[in-house]
């Protein structure tokens, strides 16, 4: 007998509506195929909320997610709210929800499917059988989250900053995730830093230190950050579980994800206490592609995946997802970010479909 679990769905702007429609396509599969039932409600936030409401997090958006079971979010963002100030543009929408449901790991795996060799732009002896990397980043702290603003000075005119702060517990409760998770992979952390200048790094690498002795069976190094994004170029294969500060976190994971061939193929997870999660690809919402049936929907395809695994411990159906993305791209279908001679272009409607066939 299956289970019965509540969604909130936040489709957000560009090619988000398009990719959420695709994944909630798979999503209903699996619950005719393993008998679940999936209450989906659609939400607003980000530019569609702001061209709606002025906000672009209404308050009723954060209520309904704090009643689900998980959140489910395309993306958020475009050219046409860029003129807004930083406070009102639909950015915040995600920094909101990351605080306000207390959303402090994200989980971003880089994986190299076989299938993609010829997409990864690094020589073939640098990626041999294939990459499988998760960047843990710290989500709630950081600059991100710290004072700033801008000061008018007689001498340099206008100065802006922005400050890091960083805590001990709010850096040992991401180490402990990254380490617990590590356990369940290849047992190796590579924490991420700038110790040699950054005050902030130098409570962070002595934290995530103290912490590695209560995971004794996990190897720990560290990394300077201008050092790891060049590591990740050179040799990305001597990773496995990379964990990193807010903003380092959101750099390398980029880079990592063109390491892995597409950025449309990465999915995320942003976790908080217990099981609750919010779920999303890791790519912007690409207002050029919208609206054209463009968009590569693996990655938030591969996000409900996470999001049956860690969220809804429906391990099972989370592997049913997976192989049915690994079965479409062995059989040679390729949306326009993957394309390369002798594959068959889809769209974004049709690369759903496929997948949902195939589970």
């Amino acid at each position: 007998m299956g289970g019965q679990y509540r969604i909130a769905v936040i489709p957000g702007d560009g090619i988000g509506p398009e990719v959420v429609k695709a994944a909630l396509g798979v999503l209903e599969q699996i619950g005719v195929t393993y008998g679940h039932q999936f209450v989906t409600k659609t939400l607003l936030a980000g530019g569609c909320a702001i061209d709606t409401t002025g906000n672009p997090l209404p308050p009723e958006t954060v209520a309904e997610c704090r009643k689900s079971d998980a959140v489910l979010l395309g993306a958020v963002g475009g050219d046409q709210w860029d003129h807004l100030p930083g406070d009102q543009r639909p950015e915040q929408a995600l920094l909101g929800l990351r605080g306000q449901l207390g959303l402090y790991a994200n989980l971003r795996p880089a994986l190299l499917y076989p299938e993609l060799k010829e997409a990864c732009p690094l020589k073939p002896e640098i990626i041999g059988d294939g990459l499988d990397l998760l960047v843990v980043r710290e989500l709630t702290g950081g600059i991100y989250f710290g004072t700033r603003g801008r000061r008018h000075t007689e001498s340099t005119g206008w100065e802006a900053f922005d400050t890091e702060v960083y805590s001990e517990a709010e850096v040992e409760r991401i180490a402990r995730m990254a380490f617990t998770i590590a356990r369940q992979r290849r047992r190796k952390v590579t924490s991420v830093d700038k110790a040699n200048i950054l005050e902030s790094s130098r409570l962070w690498r002595a934290v995530v230190s103290r912490v590695a002795a209560d995971y004794p069976e996990v190897e720990l190094n560290h990394l300077y950050v201008d050092n790891a994004a060049m590591q990740l170029v050179k040799d990305p294969r001597q990773f496995d579980v990379i964990v990193t500060s807010n903003m380092f976190g959101d750099i390398l994971s980029d880079e990592a994800s063109m390491v892995t061939g597409s950025i449309g193929m990465l999915p995320s997870a942003s976790l908080g206490e217990g099981n609750f999660g919010l779920y999303e690809p890791v790519h912007g919402s690409a207002p050029d592609l919208a609206g054209q049936d463009r968009a590569n929907p693996l990655a938030t395809i591969l996000s409900v995946a996470m999001m049956l695994r860690y969220s809804l411990a429906l391990p099972r159906e989370a592997a049913a997802i997976e192989q049915a993305v690994e079965q479409v791209l062995a059989e040679g279908y390729r949306t326009g970010d993957l394309m390369s001679p002798g594959k068959t272009l889809v769209g974004t409607e049709e690369m759903g479909k496929l997948v949902r066939s195939h589970i």
